[in-house]
């Protein structure tokens, strides 16, 4: 296995086609291109790859939503392209995600994971999130949705 040259950085129209195989192949049931489009045209600032040697080894995307209330984080999509999982990117884009956040000023992140991929659920758990709720019937086949949630302290 090479040593990766990462970086990570806010993505760029041009990310896109690399990005959309990076998604239809981590999901059955992925967003399309138009949708990571507008994900990207609405949210630049917390949109994130991760490229190695040219490749897009992975990617988050992620939006900041206030109640009036409360700022916070919302994870929408992270996937790692199938050659790269299983060597700290998904890690490193959530972290990369969560500063930018913060410096929006965000006391929070949450995000939905299927109730079936617990090894999601774990991922996220080692990274500090907490299951708050299941949200049921949340995706297209159905499948309920659990939604976990990290408090930043300050």
């Amino acid at each position: 296995m090479m040593p990766l040259q990462l970086t990570i950085r806010r993505a760029q129209p041009a990310d896109i086609p690399q990005i959309v195989a990076v998604e239809k192949a981590a999901f059955e049931d992925p967003w399309d291109e138009r949708t990571l489009q507008e994900s990207l045209a609405y949210y630049p600032e917390t949109f994130f790859v991760a490229r190695n040697n040219g490749d897009v080894a992975g990617f988050v995307a992620g939006g900041i939503e206030n109640t009036g209330e409360e700022v916070y984080g919302h994870i929408m999509n992270l996937a790692v392209a199938s050659g790269y999982r299983r060597r700290g990117i998904g890690q490193h884009l959530i972290r990369r995600l969560e500063r930018e956040y913060v410096i929006l000023g965000a006391s929070g992140v949450q995000l939905e994971v299927r109730v079936t991929n617990t090894g999601a659920q774990e991922f996220y758990r080692r990274l500090g999130y907490r299951e708050v709720f299941q949200v049921a019937a949340y995706y297209a086949n159905e499948e309920d949705a659990l939604v976990m949630m990290k408090w930043f302290r300050f």
